[in-house]
């Protein structure tokens, strides 16, 4: 309630099965995969020179000179043109649906024509040091879900990292490269999460001096846990752009190394060895991977090695419907930046993906899939059931893209993993993932049907309610209708049993509506059913309160006492913020200098006054 505050090692895979090889001939590309090792022959004919290199990083060499490093700094340039920005909602396809899917020159040109760009990533992702400070996280095999769906799924653990996250990868990687000069004057990085625990940690094997640039609305079991790996915290600005702004700032006038966290080739080869491990784990062919994707740096790693290793296997993206920054970036071919995204998965809520990362995913990956949060929530409780773990949102996004894709396209008997990226929950957001879970899951329906007030109508509605499990009901007598309207949630387990329960309803005269895909009911009118009155000039808005002391001094100190304030509603969501709907009676006279105040106040907001579960639950 921050927001109301007044102030002034090599593991082996645990389900046995065969093994098998994986090979991708070419006439100047021999790249083999045999169980227990990985051995890689590249032939380079147009510059007739033979490249031998064995997977054991003691055994590659590495120039101080990365070409790769030369390319992605010349291609930047101070003078680019501003990104267009595009809402999420521009680019919504069914869940599972693998869209998105970049007009990529295919792996035979791409070879061709930058073999030398390619195998860099590749001989750099197998010479990493990431194992100084993460560990070669497992690939379990998913028992119950993978029985559930009828394919195999297999769990990538990275949410075992020492800091729960794949993060310290990339980061590490980037740092053990600085020279001695670099190390001693320091690094700094901006994050609001795992890139910061990341940096901190490496900094701590490394013996280096770290400052981490948080936004003030960091929740203090965040910083905190930076500041126990003996980083220096600064927290600075009230978004993540604000604190990178100032890091990038203090780096240059102290000297220190800027880490980005998904931006750079280092960084990207660093998570390009969770790639590599599971070309090495899996025993059997692979029909996909699917990675949570949010600047792109962990899947382009992955696309980087997999691609060239097995370029057979997908590499699906999976991002949350309302914050597809990668999704837009490859429909329409170019870098874009969203207007405004979704923070209920924070761990990838990016407005803009990385330069290189994008140039890479255009290249590599096969699409993306995009997922509602409710999925999110059911995976989140899927991987508890599973393995008594519970994923942060982020880290079940690739779970919930894998069992939609499957069930989309109908796979059986197929071999998919899922990274399950991190484990960095909040505990305040488990209640909204336990409610959200079933929905998500279709175990739970959220449903309004209208009631004749009489005698005996509620008996019936519950009679025709049949052998349906009722989890939540709101009803409340209103003398001056004839009718009433009830507001109730029905376990379900087939969709033909919930569309039978509507029928009977509806053959007795009892007009129902399945309200489940709305958003605005489950978070906000479900509570508030009963409240119902028709107020004049009212406008309906949701407005995102960042989580820190004030923030409801500035919203009442914008609107009050210009205009009257007729409905409030908080919903925490955790580190995001705070999900409030509120009522304000705005004549039309006055709506533009109310729209004005809005955009001055500067809190992402919604306009739900064309939402019609609205007026049906509350006029």
């Amino acid at each position: 309630m921050e927001a109301l505050t007044f102030v002034p090692s090599h593991v082996s895979l645990q389900h046995s099965s065969s093994s098998s090889s994986h090979s991708f001939n070419k006439s100047n590309l021999v790249v083999k995969k045999k169980k227990g090792h990985c051995h890689f022959s590249v032939i380079l004919s147009s510059t007739n020179r033979t490249v031998e290199v064995s997977e054991k990083p003691s055994t590659v060499s590495t120039s101080n000179e990365n070409p790769l490093k030369k390319s992605f700094l010349s291609s930047s340039s101070p003078s680019v043109p501003p990104l267009m920005k595009v809402s999420p909602e521009s680019l919504q396809y069914e869940s599972g649906f693998l869209g998105s899917v970049p007009s990529k020159q295919g792996i035979d040109e791409l070879l061709g024509e930058d073999i030398p760009d390619s195998m860099s990533y590749l001989t750099n992702i197998l010479s990493s040091k990431v194992y100084d400070v993460a560990i070669e996280s497992p690939l379990q095999y998913a028992k119950m879900l993978s029985e559930r769906i009828s394919v195999n799924v297999w769990l990538k653990r990275e949410d075992l990292q020492p800091v729960f996250s794949f993060k310290l990868r990339g980061a590490y990687n980037m740092m053990a490269k600085l020279s001695e000069d670099q190390l001693a004057r320091g690094v700094i990085c901006s994050s609001a999460g795992n890139h910061a625990q990341g940096v901190a940690l490496a900094a701590q094997r490394l013996g280096c001096d770290a400052v981490i640039v948080m936004p003030v609305t960091t929740p203090e079991i965040k910083w905190k846990s930076v500041k126990r790996l003996g980083a220096k915290v600064v927290l600075v600005g009230d978004s993540y752009d604000e604190a990178q702004a100032y890091a990038k700032q203090q780096g240059e006038q102290e000297g220190r190394t800027f880490i980005p966290p998904f931006d750079h080739p280092d960084v990207i080869m660093g998570q390009g060895t969770v790639g590599m491990e599971i070309v090495r784990q899996a025993e059997e062919p692979l029909h996909a991977i699917f990675v949570p994707v949010g600047g792109g740096g962990l899947i382009s790693g992955i696309a980087a090695y997999v691609k060239l290793v097995c370029p057979e296997v997908k590499i699906i993206g999976v991002e949350p419907s309302d914050a597809n920054a990668m999704a837009l970036s490859l429909h329409h071919g170019e870098r874009i930046m969203l207007d405004q995204v979704g923070g209920f998965a924070d761990g990838v809520a990016v407005k803009v993906v990385g330069e290189e990362t994008f140039r890479l995913c255009r290249e590599l990956i096969d699409g993306v899939v995009l997922v509602s949060r409710d999925a999110i929530c059911a995976s989140i409780k899927d991987m508890f059931e599973e393995k008594r773990s519970i994923l942060e949102p982020a880290g079940a996004l690739a779970l919930a893209g894998a069992e939609a894709y499957c069930k989309y396209y109908g796979l059986k008997g197929e071999n998919v993993v899922a990274v399950t990226s991190g484990a960095n929950m909040n505990f305040d957001r488990l209640r909204l993932v336990t409610e959200l879970a079933d929905v998500g899951r279709k175990r739970e329906a959220v449903l309004a049907t209208y009631m004749i007030e009489e005698p005996g109508s509620f008996k019936q509605f519950c009679e025709l309610i049949g052998p349906m499990n009722i989890t939540e009901f709101k009803y409340r007598y209103d003398t001056s209708k004839n009718e009433a309207l009830i507001l109730y949630s029905v376990g379900l387990h087939t969709v033909s049993e919930l569309t039978a329960m509507v029928n009977r309803m509806e053959s007795c005269q009892l007009r129902t509506i399945n309200l489940t895909t709305n958003d605005l009911v489950k978070d906000h009118l479900r509570h508030l059913m009963g409240g119902r009155s028709n107020v004049q000039d009212e406008l309906i808005c949701r407005f995102v309160f960042p989580e820190r002391p004030g923030a409801l001094v500035k919203f009442l100190d914008t609107f009050s006492p210009r205009w009257n304030i007729s409905l409030f509603h908080y919903r925490a969501q955790g580190e995001t913020g705070a999900n409030v709907l509120v009522g304000i009676q705005v004549p039309s006279s006055e709506m533009y200098e109310f729209r004005v105040c809005v955009d001055n106040l500067g809190y992402e907001y919604t306009d739900e006054m064309s939402n019609a579960a609205f007026r049906l639950l509350m006029q």
